[in-house]
């Protein structure tokens, strides 16, 4: 902006008007006039003090004594200079004020849902890492993308009103899938990133904020594992959301994401990072959290009808075995309604399939899971808790507290260990659990398929388990078990497929440690099979009260 194009016109000699000017920034801006034209461009740094850019000698000598207010003493030398350099600081908080948002619209992006967007955001990611890092802002609208490459000391903002809405498969508006390079022993979800609607590699100071949506309407929630085996490849076009590996300090906070592929957000590889206050309605996988260290999940809300809501993984995409360790997940809510009906408040419960919601640890257990808590959650219409090591991991030091569910699927709380081995064949490592403790537990209507489930493998016994302050209530219903329950062994970890447990309310088998503190069950009615069974278990503390 000019001086020339203020508004204003026709002020007398020496007046001081306050104009707009675009930078936001503290402060009032002034012009001096003469016979109607503002000539110079002045900054107002207190009330009714203009300091010229330039000398008071060369105002003086334009437009007289006049020019300069009263209050301004112009004869004082040392409150012209203190007011040139706040001035002249203000200026330069106005400057970096400008560098650090970067408005997706002024590189081209139209916000229309019909023209594809996704190369004017790229481009303004690319000016925000060029100017040093910053925001770069979606204003309210519809940008229909491909691929976004998530920088480095880059916040990407939607605002209220902003939505990114994935391209169909048919327009080709996704990044090609990297090449991997390894045997893969996981599917294609989690073995390829680049092929995502957001995704970064090697990055840092990565954030996603903001009350817009991210709508992944063209992903796909198909993937390359078929019965539980692993086909190979990528999936061929955007499949996921978020897609992060090897990033450092990630944040994404208050944004919704609807309909997200295979995973609404996965972070692989990924050190210290926060995911708060985030809405989740998907088709697939909520929050996939795979090889990570320090990472805090809270006040945060998933509904997945179709699979698992709340995921901690270890799996081989880094090609070698590593801990997901030091997570935090609090203050969150799972739920399993029809796909859409959380987000528009119908809240219709979907017919469960196989899974449905949960909070969970596996299945990809390479490296394994160390120093988890999970507290303050609720689960509607949802699976249970499942803590899952059957790939040659350790899963230790696991602490629950403070969960209440309602309308529990298949069972409430599932803690196994196995030697599915998904690995490479040359590794010898046994899967082993200990050190896990569970309390203040309550949960309504639960199926009766299962009660709670401890099994470890014979020779390895899961190791340590508490149980204490936990309240059950089953639908009952069900059939005295003949034979023997199934080993874990090689098989896929899903109480579903094993079939109705022996005893309706608790069942450990190979576990070396059991402490069951203020323990209750309760039966809508009758049921044929006993409330508890333990085979080849060591070490009880039973101090339960299993009838009320």
């Amino acid at each position: 902006m000019t001086a020339g194009n203020s508004k204003g016109v026709g002020a007398k000699l020496g007046s001081c008007y306050k104009v707009t000017f675009p930078i936001p920034i503290q402060g009032n801006y002034c012009c001096f006039c003469k016979n109607g034209v503002f000539s110079t461009l002045e900054i107002c740094v207190l009330s009714n003090y203009c300091v010229s850019l330039h000398s008071q000698k060369e105002i003086i000598e334009e437009y007289g004594n006049t020019a300069f207010p009263k209050l301004w003493p112009t004869n004082n030398k040392k409150n012209m200079k203190r007011l040139l350099l706040l001035s002249l600081l203000l200026i330069c908080v106005a400057a970096l004020s400008l560098a650090h948002d970067y408005n997706v619209r002024d590189y081209g992006a139209k916000g229309d849902g019909k023209t594809l967007d996704h190369g004017a955001v790229n481009q303004a990611i690319e000016a925000c890492v060029a100017g040093g890092g910053g925001r770069v802002v979606l204003p309210a609208g519809t940008y229909l993308c491909g691929s976004i490459r998530m920088k480095s000391n880059v916040e990407l903002h939607l605002t209220a009103g902003a939505r990114i809405l994935a391209a169909p498969a048919a327009l080709k508006a996704y990044d090609e899938s990297e090449v991997f390079g390894a045997p893969e022993y996981q599917d294609g979800g989690h073995t390829y990133f680049h092929n995502s609607l957001i995704w970064a590699e090697g990055q840092q100071n990565v954030s996603i904020t903001g009350l817009g949506m991210i709508d992944g309407e063209g992903l796909t929630k198909r993937d390359t594992e078929k019965a539980g085996n692993v086909q190979g490849g990528s999936i061929g076009t955007g499949d996921k959301a978020i897609a992060l590996k090897q990033c450092r300090n990630v944040t994404i906070r208050d944004i919704t994401i609807f309909r997200g592929g295979h995973f609404a957000i996965i972070v692989t590889g990924c050190e210290i990072g926060t995911i708060d206050n985030v809405t989740i309605d998907t088709n697939r996988d909520g929050i996939d959290i795979d090889c990570c260290k320090y990472f805090t999940v809270s006040n945060t809300k998933v509904n997945t009808p179709n699979d698992d809501a709340i995921v901690l993984k270890s799996s081989y995409a880094l090609k070698r075995p590593v801990l997901c360790e030091h997570i935090l997940i609090t203050n969150c809510i799972v739920t399993g309604y029809k796909l859409g009906t959380f987000l528009d408040g119908t809240y219709v419960p979907e017919i469960v399939n196989w899974v449905c919601g949960r909070i969970k640890l596996g299945t990809e257990s390479n490296g394994g899971y160390r120093n988890i808590t999970i507290s303050n959650c609720t689960c509607m219409w949802s699976s249970g808790l499942a803590f899952e090591e059957v790939d040659q991991g350790r899963m230790e030091n696991i602490v629950v507290s403070n969960i209440s569910m309602s309308h529990v699927h298949h069972y409430p709380i599932y803690i196994t260990t196995g030697c599915r081995n998904r690995g490479p064949k040359e590794r010898t490592d046994v899967s082993s659990a200990r050190d896990i403790y569970i309390n203040n537990v309550v949960a309504d209507d639960c199926d009766s398929l299962a009660g709670i489930i401890i099994t470890g493998m014979k020779g390895t016994p899961v190791r340590n388990v508490s149980l204490s302050n936990i309240r059950i209530q089953y639908r009952g219903g069900g059939k005295k078990v003949e034979g023997s329950y199934r080993e874990q062994g090689t098989n896929y970890p899903e109480p579903r497929w094993a079939g109705p447990t022996p005893a309706y309310g608790l069942f450990a088998r190979h576990v070396d440690g059991l402490r069951m503190h203020n323990i209750a069950f309760e039966l809508l009615r009758p049921d044929e099979r006993p409330d508890i069974i333990l085979e080849d278990v060591e070490n009880v503390s039973d101090n339960r009260n299993l009838h009320q």
